[in-house]
């Protein structure tokens, strides 16, 4: 007889530092902004974050050897266009829809995850971000409670 082992959702214990990031820059020009203030090297990731066939959400990745952290900053909007084909007076007019990496969040525009718990860090780097002239606003959100959790483990 075999035994069979599942690993549950509740099982999988991921612990990162998530940061919300306020600002009306593209993902590109933020990007460089925080390479520059932070002396980071963001680079984009090859492949976007797909979380079905029409949604994906670009992100940008540093893997920081040398205090041994993996950071992301991704955007927590994606839109895509459609083209909507009917018979009335605005026939094949195209639209966009707009999806969210975190639904209950929709307020906030980038996400920064940070692959290491350590609390001191945070203070520090919450008050490099705000000096930052684009960045209107940054704070710590706390990633246990969110629903759309899932979303973030990649």
């Amino acid at each position: 007889m075999v035994a069979v082992h599942k690993i549950t959702e509740d099982f999988y214990e991921d612990n990162f530092i998530l940061i919300a990031l306020h600002s009306s820059l593209p993902d590109y020009a933020l990007t460089y902004a925080i390479n520059s203030s932070l002396k980071a090297s963001f680079i984009r990731s090859k492949k976007d974050l797909d979380l079905s066939n029409i949604i994906s959400f670009p992100f940008f990745e540093w893997e920081d050897e040398i205090n041994d952290r993996y950071w992301t900053l991704i955007t927590n909007s994606s839109r895509n266009k459609e083209n909507i084909i009917t018979a009335d007076l605005f026939k094949d007019e195209v639209t966009f829809t707009r999806h969210y990496l975190v639904p209950e969040h929709k307020e906030i525009d980038y996400f920064l995850k940070i692959e290491e718990e350590d609390a001191y860090m945070v203070e520090d780097l919450l008050k490099a971000l705000t000096t930052i002239p684009k960045i209107i606003t940054a704070y710590k959100i706390d990633a246990e409670n969110l629903k759309s959790k899932n979303n973030l483990i990649f």
